[in-house]
């Protein structure tokens, strides 16, 4: 597997087992190409989890066995299945709770993004009652970009992510960081909110 390129490519102490889980998760999705709907995974502290269940040793491959004996902060990422496919996803994120066994969360979805100037035109233009119109327009702007969003988020308010863009499709152009779209890590962290 390729390192992520980002900003700065290391990870900072408090956040490499995070960093690491992001960079990954947001590979995994990536192999299954554009168009996928929203995806789910609960975080948990792999050292954790080996010592509260010793036969998981035996169901993880081996080298994450040793890096998580290596490192207590590796993450392990468990994709949730049954996802809802919704409209919003300020809806879906509202319904979600983690039980306390679960150390952190990640989200991963598709967006288009246009600069502030193109959204503006296209609000003068269609209007802002209309929101399908809005989103069409929005869509069809030659200034739009498919990008993919790959938030993690840890009980302890640490953050990480990663964007990929469609026209710069490669492990070697994602873009990472703690505050690339803090609005998608506010909803996420409010899931993990007891």
């Amino acid at each position: 597997m390729s390192e992520t390129t980002t900003t700065d490519p290391r990870p900072t102490p408090d956040s490499g087992g995070l960093w690491r889980a992001v960079a990954e998760i947001e590979r995994h999705v990536a192999s299954d190409g554009w168009g996928a709907p929203v995806r789910l995974f609960a975080l948990v502290r792999t050292a954790e989890a080996l010592r509260r269940d010793p036969s998981l040793a035996d169901r993880l491959p081996a080298n994450v066995v040793d890096d998580a004996r290596a490192d207590p902060g590796h993450l392990t990422s468990v994709e949730q299945e049954g996802v809802p496919e919704v409209g919003d996803l300020d809806d879906l994120l509202g319904q979600l709770a983690w039980p306390a066994g679960v150390d952190g969360a990640a989200v991963v979805v598709e967006r288009i993004l246009v600069p502030p100037d193109a959204e503006a035109e296209v609000r003068a233009a269609v209007g802002s009652e209309d929101d399908r119109a809005r989103a069409s327009a929005l869509a069809a702007h030659p200034a739009a970009e498919d990008v993919r969003i790959a938030v993690g988020v840890l009980r302890d308010g640490r953050h990480e992510c990663a964007v990929r863009s469609r026209s710069k499709d490669s492990d070697g152009e994602v873009r990472t960081g703690a505050d690339l779209v803090p609005g998608l890590v506010s909803a996420l962290q409010a899931t993990l909110e007891d």
